[in-house]
């Protein structure tokens, strides 16, 4: 595969505020043509959990939250919300350590982030939103709804940000894929010096969702971008390939 020595991220501005039912497929299509970058074949596509999140329904008002008494003696110890600490715990298979206020969780879906993604940024005061439920299919539908109305099979990534075990600061990774192969082996391969490599697999996917956030910023209201002139690797694996099985995780 030729490697090109530069691509862009392009940022689909002016999209309106999403609201649940919105035809999200349509309204990028729409944008990308408006100001002037039409899809074109070869192009990827990322975009924010937040306003896939809002299309479908996943934003939920904390008024109908009642917490159980698991939640409410949490949020004592936490000092948070008891309310959003019952939607944390709905959302999480398991909570894998809770300590200065912070609670970390392992998702339905496997990921291991803080709150299990329920998330107060760019929703009202009084709600929260939640992970899609399975952002791969929500990432497919994407893909399918673009290549309709386009005429360009784009691969879609659901980006969303996590923390990273010791290192600070947040990045953005994938949660949800379609049309890509997220991981880039190099198993076997040998570098420019000769040896040959042994345990190289980038997470092609989780670096292009990073690469993509200072574009979308978390104030700069663009939660769509398109990359454009970037070599990559068609596939039908999920943002599961980027799990790592559990008994080779030394830390668990």
């Amino acid at each position: 595969m030729a490697v090109p020595s530069r691509y862009e991220v392009i940022g689909i501005v002016g999209l309106p505020e999403i609201r649940n039912g919105d035809d999200l497929g349509r309204l990028i299509v729409e944008g990308a043509a408006v100001q002037g970058t039409p899809f074109r074949d070869g192009d990827l596509l990322v975009v924010s959990q937040k306003i896939v999140s809002k299309s479908e329904g996943r934003v939920i008002r904390l008024v109908d939250v009642i917490p159980s008494p698991a939640a409410l003696a949490m949020a004592r110890e936490l000092g948070k919300d008891a309310r959003l600490v019952e939607l944390i715990l709905r959302e999480s298979r398991r909570v894998v350590r809770m300590d200065k206020g912070v609670l970390i969780v392992e998702t339905h879906h496997g990921w291991i982030c803080a709150n299990g993604g329920v998330d107060q940024s760019n929703v009202d005061l009084d709600a929260a939103s939640l992970l899609p439920e399975d952002p791969d299919r929500s990432a497919q539908a994407l893909r399918e709804r673009v290549r309709r109305l386009s005429g360009v099979d784009a691969p879609v990534i659901v980006s969303d940000t996590f923390g990273r075990p010791w290192r600070e600061g947040l990045t953005n990774v994938a949660i949800g894929i379609a049309g890509l192969q997220p991981i880039r082996s190099y198993l076997g391969a040998r570098d420019p010096a000769g040896h040959t490599l042994q345990a190289t697999l980038l997470a092609i996917a989780d670096e292009l969702a990073g690469a993509a956030e200072p574009v979308m910023g978390k104030l700069n209201r663009v939660p769509v971008t398109i990359i454009r002139g970037l070599a990559f690797e068609r596939g039908e694996d999920t943002s599961k390939a980027l799990l790592r099985d559990p008994t080779r995780d030394l830390f668990r």
